[in-house]
């Protein structure tokens, strides 16, 4: 697989995609607070208040890098994370709307201090580091831009660089009977799992990463097993509760 980003390169793209996220909640109508967004059961006021909730826990981590004792991500576990969104999501849009952009912008400040501590301990996972802190907040702003409006920021918008590392990240997801043989366009398959059920799916890389992290794919992903066309394979559930490959 592909050689992982340098701290300085991985905090550049995750900068971007912070940056772009910034801007495309600014342009939600407040009209469409209490709407669906495009990550089902969640409206998009919800959606939002994730993101203020995450960019407050995430600079928390990092600026609490090293420091013992650890800080768990969330105040109350799991279930005050979703206590906290749900709260949040209550808000007045324009007071929700403040919140978000004043957390996303205070995540941002704290991004480059990261690179001399990437190896540091972090609550937000046993085991997890700096780095590791930092491929989630990537992972979270350029997924959840795409829950936010599929059509806006549609999965063919992640860099290549993303979508290689979502392979690596979700091969959780392949359960342990299972063999997926990735093959992108013009590109070396990649290989998740290595048990005797085999499928070969195949599409652009971007549209393959969407597939395996839940998220509409913009163009044909085709599965075959023993060169048959077959039904697509199923996935685990997200794996939330663990510490995913970089």
């Amino acid at each position: 697989m592909t050689q992982l980003l340098a701290p300085d390169a991985l905090i550049s793209q995750v900068t971007t995609a912070l940056d772009e996220l910034r801007e495309q909640v600014r342009g939600v109508d407040f009209q469409n607070y209490a709407k669906a967004s495009s990550l089902p059961g969640w409206s998009t006021a919800q959606l939002i208040a994730h993101l203020a909730s995450f960019a407050k826990a995430a600079r928390r981590q990092f600026e609490r890098a090293g420091q013992e004792p650890l800080l768990e991500m969330y105040d109350g576990g799991a279930a005050g994370r979703i206590e906290a969104i749900n709260m949040t999501a209550l808000m007045r849009p324009e007071a929700l709307l403040e919140l978000t952009n004043t957390a996303l912008a205070e995540l941002r400040e704290v991004l480059p201090s990261a690179a001399g501590a990437w190896e540091e301990p972090v609550g937000y996972r046993p085991g997890a580091k700096v780095a590791d802190m930092m491929y989630a907040t990537w992972r979270e702003m350029l997924i959840h831009a795409t829950d936010l409006d599929e059509f806006v920021r549609p999965a063919s918008s992640w860099p290549a660089e993303f979508s290689e590392h979502l392979f690596r990240a979700l091969a959780a997801r392949v359960p342990s009977g299972d063999r997926l043989v990735l093959q992108p366009h013009g590109k070396p398959p990649v290989v998740l799992g290595a048990g005797e059920n085999s499928w070969v799916l195949s599409g652009t890389e971007f549209d393959l990463a969407a597939w395996l992290a839940g998220r509409p794919a913009a163009g044909p992903v085709q599965a075959t097993a023993a060169a048959d066309a077959a039904d697509y394979p199923e996935l685990l559930p997200w794996p939330s509760d663990r510490l995913m490959n970089r």
